[in-house]
């Protein structure tokens, strides 16, 4: 039974207010008390970081995040952040650490001249000027680089080989380190190869990867000739990504500040996010170790081993078409010239539609497949390896979406 409440509309509206005040605070959790994070906030405000606009808070849908405790408005400031708190390839060559890579030859690479200093800094603890921030940093990371070979086996297959290339690539990097590493020894007690393992390279490698900021240094005689863009950002990144927000992110070579301004603004105790750019969800999964739920820029990859599924098999010119078309680009024009309006015959579109389908529907079984093993396999597991079934579960299940989405439309054309 429905009652009309006696004051009228008003304590209605007010009683909704309630519950949705209610609703909103046990989806976060402020995490601005625990003692990490107000060590992380002292050691910044020596380094000249006084914001109070953002707290780190536990969102139940991002994970850790950065609150809003006033309103952004549109082209206004989210975060400045003073030059002094950026670690960067520079602060490595400044440091206890420097006079090695310096006389190091050949040049190594920026980015491992950080993960070197990230490795080192963590095992010095306390000791160590930037452990406040490493402190906060993630113990481990979602990335397919950390993923065990049965989970990887569990991507679409255009991921799986990006995967296993990342894995391949990262393997390729720890080995061709190792010269440098013990050349390092002299600054350690303990032998090198306990300090620099790969499991130290990887969650350094990662936290590289999926953290730092985009920002270029002028080339240093000590290292590679790889660009040096990379600049890890304290607290600058415990923002978010979130595909719909537009961001204006920089160094502001007049204030000697990583800044990052919101273009619609950020209203009061709302989620402060950025963007990463306009990334899939396997980009953003592979390079950051997440999925972006409702992402307008995702995909289903199709690859050429499950096109070939949906045609004819006993076409014995099959193989011969599908590699000149591959090779001189007519797939892709073909592709365009539908997806642009051009006009086709009556026949192809209705062939197109039919093959269309039907590679919908052989898509759709294969990731129904995977998505109940990997429910079976979240039954019983431990607490990292269940991490990576669930953002790969995460992945699946976007791309469920879209093709139930796509099999509909089709469907109904099919009709007509």
């Amino acid at each position: 039974m429905f009652r009309m409440n006696k004051t009228g509309s008003r304590a209605g509206r007010r009683a909704r207010k309630r519950r949705r005040k209610k609703h909103e605070d046990v989806s976060k959790v402020t995490l601005s008390h625990e003692a990490q994070f107000v060590r992380l906030r002292k050691w910044l405000k020596e380094r000249g970081f006084t914001s109070q606009h953002l707290i780190p808070v536990n969102f139940n849908d991002t994970g850790r995040g950065l609150m809003a405790t006033h309103p952004v408005k549109a082209n206004g400031m989210v975060i400045s952040l003073p030059e002094n708190c950026l670690l960067t390839t520079v602060t490595v060559l400044r440091s206890y650490m420097g006079e090695f890579v310096k006389r190091y030859q050949p040049p190594i690479s920026p980015l491992v001249a950080l993960c070197c200093f990230l490795v080192a800094e963590r095992h010095r603890g306390d000791a160590s000027e930037w452990s406040p921030y490493i402190d906060v940093l993630p113990k481990s990371y979602t990335c397919p680089v950390y993923f065990h070979d049965d989970i990887i086996g569990l991507l679409p297959g255009s991921l799986w080989k990006k995967a296993m290339e990342q894995k391949e690539q990262f393997e390729d990097l720890y080995s061709s380190s190792l010269t440098f590493f013990r050349s390092l020894q002299p600054l350690f007690s303990q032998p090198l190869e306990k300090l620099f393992t790969q499991d130290a390279l990887r969650w350094a490698w990662c936290s590289v990867n999926t953290r730092t900021v985009y920002m270029e240094h002028d080339q240093s005689n000590y290292l590679s000739r790889e660009k040096d863009v990379y600049a890890l950002a304290p607290y600058l990144d415990l923002l978010n990504h979130c595909p719909n927000v537009q961001v204006k992110a920089g160094f502001n070579k007049e204030t000697h500040c990583y800044e990052i301004k919101s273009v619609h603004g950020c209203k009061k105790f709302q989620q402060a996010f950025i963007n990463y750019g306009p990334h899939d969800n396997h980009k953003l999964l592979l390079e950051y170790g997440f999925v972006a739920p409702g992402n307008p820029h995702s995909v289903v990859y199709v690859n050429l081993e499950v096109l070939q599924l949906c045609l004819d098999k006993k076409d014995k010119q099959l193989s011969q078409k599908l590699l000149y078309l591959k090779e001189n680009d007519f797939l892709h024009a073909c592709w365009k010239n539908v997806l642009l309006g051009a006009s086709v015959s009556r026949a192809q579109e209705q062939w197109c539609i039919h093959s269309a389908l039907k590679l919908c529907n052989n898509l759709t079984e294969h990731n129904v497949k995977a998505l109940e093993t990997l429910s079976h396999l979240q039954q019983c597991t431990d607490h990292s390896r269940l991490e990576q079934l669930r953002v790969v579960e995460s992945l699946r299940q976007e791309e469920q979406r879209i093709l139930e989405h796509t099999q509909v439309l089709l469907e109904n054309l099919q009709r007509q």
